[in-house]
């Protein structure tokens, strides 16, 4: 099969190319899944799990993307709940080849079914972005309905959708990020917009749960702002500044099937919008990594045809 790999960690992106590897082998509790889109992140050559396994040994070449949607071909010795023939979508294993290839075997809890109607591309950019908003707003910080949250970078991935999934559950949404970003923001549902740059966002007041993507000053900064109660929440970095009178916490996101399926409802019933904006083949995908370009919404490689 065909797939995008990267062998030294020296030389980042621009070692990254498109070669012949084997089929992968489907273990226990495993499918093999036939790719027709796949999500990657951009400091995933920075992860430690993309050059050694759990055990610590050298796994490259290693095939980078945790993010796939496509059908399952193939299921390993004991796998349920998933049959052949099934779109699926979900993330893949971090210490694990991943979905910028033409097939990839991943753990079957961590993939949900996905409807006929939700394409390829749009379901390949949700699983990671999907569940950390998810799981930062509702399993770490517990956000319901009437209280407020701070949801920095409100433009991005992540925070797009956390925007949109605070506003459903009823909370007062303020997002952050730069100017050109408050209409797609506001547009998203938050009911206010703080420019980082320009606006004092300090002097927003205290709010119930702030959610973090960015780290640094700004998760430092935003540990005032926390009431009473509340929580700080980050995928950045662990905290080192905690609120007088609330939790911190930093955390990864987690497979989760349930989750996916809900996400995946509100796709279908147009609650939930994901920002796709580039979609490029797998003969691109070095390149895609490799850009510096900002483009609105995530860019996804099409891997195979519906």
């Amino acid at each position: 099969m065909r797939a995008i790999t990267v062998r030294d960690r020296e030389s980042g992106v621009t070692g990254l190319t498109l070669e012949d590897l084997p089929h992968p082998h489907a273990a226990e509790n495993d499918v093999i899944v036939r790719v027709h889109a796949a999500g990657f992140t951009r400091g995933e050559l920075d992860w430690p799990a993309t050059w050694s396994d759990r055990a610590g040994r050298d796994r490259t070449p290693s095939v980078p993307g945790h993010e796939v949607s496509g059908v399952v071909t193939e299921l390993g010795y004991g796998t349920s709940g998933l049959t052949v023939g099934q779109r699926v979508f979900g993330p893949t294993d971090w210490a694990r080849d991943g979905s910028l290839a033409e097939y990839v075997a991943v753990e079957a809890r961590n993939l949900a079914p996905l409807p006929a109607d939700i394409d390829h591309t749009v379901a390949a950019a949700l699983p990671i972005s999907g569940l950390t908003a998810w799981q930062g707003l509702f399993d770490h910080a517990r956000l319901t309905a009437g209280q407020t949250v701070l949801v920095h970078g409100a433009a991005g991935a992540v925070g797009s959708i956390a925007v949109q999934l605070a506003h459903e559950v009823g909370a007062h949404v303020i997002g952050t990020g730069r100017d050109a970003d408050r209409s797609t923001v506001l547009d998203l549902g938050a009911h206010a917009f703080l420019d980082l740059e320009a606006d004092r966002w300090e002097d927003a007041g205290q709010v119930d749960v702030v959610f973090d993507v960015i780290g640094g000053d700004i998760l430092d900064r935003s540990a005032a702002l926390v009431r009473p109660g509340g929580t700080l929440v980050t995928i950045a970095q662990p905290p080192t500044v905690r609120p007088d009178e609330g939790r911190a916490l930093f955390f990864v996101v987690e497979p989760d099937r349930a989750c996916l399926a809900e996400l995946a409802r509100r796709l279908r019933d147009g609650r939930l919008r994901v920002r796709v904006g580039a979609v490029r083949p797998l003969a691109e995908a070095a390149d895609a990594f490799a850009s510096k370009e900002r483009v609105p919404g995530r860019t996804i490689i099409r891997v195979a045809e519906d």
